[in-house]
């Protein structure tokens, strides 16, 4: 499975290691599901992270070994078509720019509400709970 992860999963897997955000960022890299990134997704993640995450906790240097370690393990996808307008929230479409031109099964995401258009489109929009779940229907 091809999945984009949004922002709002990164970010909630690195403020807690109890829920199933954590658990899915724990499975990247270990072959169970690849995920696409571009320039414009990898440059929100450290934007974000850097100002919402605990600094007290995380340094510049521990963000930045992270976002290496998805832009080294993430599939790296350059966007040739762009959809904006397309999403009611317009921070959002880069995110279905970066699942429209991976070719990807989903977008994990925690607002699922923010990509109600992009199921016209036949994007599946799930959270992490129910993508941890289709992914284990999978390898059955």
């Amino acid at each position: 499975m091809l999945v984009v992860i949004d922002t709002n999963v990164i970010l909630s897997a690195l403020q807690s290691s109890k829920g199933k955000s954590f658990e899915l960022i724990s499975k990247i890299g270990n072959g169970d599901f690849d995920f696409a990134v571009s320039v414009p997704l990898i440059l929100e993640y450290e934007a974000i992270l850097k100002s919402h995450l605990d600094r007290t906790i995380f340094t510049d240097s521990d963000i930045e070994n992270f976002i290496d370690y998805l832009c080294a393990v993430g599939i790296k996808t350059k966007i040739f078509y762009l959809w904006r307008p397309y999403l009611k929230d317009p921070f959002d479409d880069h995110v279905l720019e970066v699942a429209i031109n991976s070719n990807a099964d989903a977008i994990v995401t925690f607002n699922k509400k923010d990509f109600l258009e992009a199921e016209n489109l036949r994007m599946k929009i799930l959270t992490p709970k129910e993508f941890l779940e289709e992914l284990q229907e999978v390898r059955k």
